[in-house]
């Protein structure tokens, strides 16, 4: 049987540039023209996931307008169920605005829309619904912290595997680490994530030490995204695994991350241990990265097979 997975968080249009260089402080780059891509971290995660063999129901919200609509139809295209999205009157729908250089680094800025509005009570109703049914739950944070808080709160009073992924770090994140939710940042994140709990600005801590101090706080894995370096997993009890990423051409970072994470929570689904999960959504976040537009290099359950198949013991150990 597929695996289950619920994923809550945002949903947003991109609309991406690709431009000779990223901008800087107060400069203009021009591109040669603007793409619209599905985007959000949460919609993002769910096509992942869908892609990757999994049956999923994604939680979150739109605006009532065309582009909102528009975008749930593209889920329904990879057989996701947006049943359980809410559709916000009066607010526009998400959007996210992407310069894309040729090394296919980012920078994006994101207007949150229906995102910022999310209802914790539907939320939190569509979480327990999913009880019995989902393997696990993906929770992202661009949505209303509110939200997240009820998401996260849900999943673990049903007894449900929750993924944490902490993008942005927000406040409430905090008070949820105590609930031993998997918890996946990348290195940026992680420095956020460990001032937030300490009090220190980690300038100077390495990445394995502040992966550890979280996990002493959630007492669950941290798995840590390290972009082309792979993924740090630490376990539990204080184990540590480096997943490097296999080599890759790279036309566009967008959504590498969010690829990892559906992967992952649809690994998990499955039962898979954390570091064998971990792999997986190592290779496909690889993958991702060879389109441009943050869906459009998602894999598939084949590809990610295929490719775990043909890597070095270097890759694959």
């Amino acid at each position: 049987m597929k695996p289950c997975v619920l994923v809550v968080g945002a949903l947003n249009v991109d609309l991406v540039v690709a431009a000779d260089r990223l901008p800087g402080p107060g400069e203009t780059v021009v591109g040669d023209k603007v793409e619209r891509h599905g985007g959000g971290k949460g919609a993002n995660a769910a096509v992942a996931a869908a892609r990757a063999d999994a049956d999923v129901r994604y939680c979150g919200a739109v605006g009532a307008d065309a582009t909102g609509s528009t975008a749930l139809d593209e889920l329904r295209a990879d057989s996701i169920d947006v049943t359980d999205v809410e559709i916000t009157e009066g607010t526009p729908t998400g959007s996210a605005l992407i310069v894309v250089d040729p090394k296919g680094e980012n920078q994006i800025a994101v207007g949150a829309g229906a995102n910022a509005v999310a209802d914790p009570d539907a939320v939190s109703s569509a979480v327990d619904r999913a009880s019995g049914w989902a393997g696990s739950v993906l929770v992202s944070t661009e949505i209303r912290p509110q939200a997240v808080v009820a998401a996260v709160q849900t999943a673990v009073a049903k007894g449900m595997r929750c993924i944490l992924n902490p993008a942005p770090v927000i406040p409430e994140i905090h008070g949820l680490l105590a609930l031993s939710p998997i918890v996946t940042p990348n290195a940026s994140e992680l420095r956020d994530l460990y001032a937030l709990v300490t009090g220190d600005d980690g300038a100077s801590a390495p990445v394995p030490d502040m992966a550890a101090e979280i996990v002493t706080r959630t007492k669950a894995p941290v798995v840590v995204t390290l972009g082309g370096d792979g993924v740090l997993v630490v376990e539990a009890d204080g184990t540590s695994t480096t997943i490097p990423a296999p080599p890759a051409e790279v036309r566009d970072t967008t959504g590498a991350g969010d690829t990892f994470n559906g992967v992952l929570a649809a690994t998990l689904a499955r039962g898979v241990p954390i570091v064998e999960a971990s792999r997986r959504g190592v290779v496909a976040a690889t993958l991702s990265v060879r389109g441009v537009g943050a869906r459009s290099g998602m894999p598939t359950a084949a590809d990610i097979d295929s490719t775990l198949g043909s890597l070095s013991p270097q890759h694959n150990p």
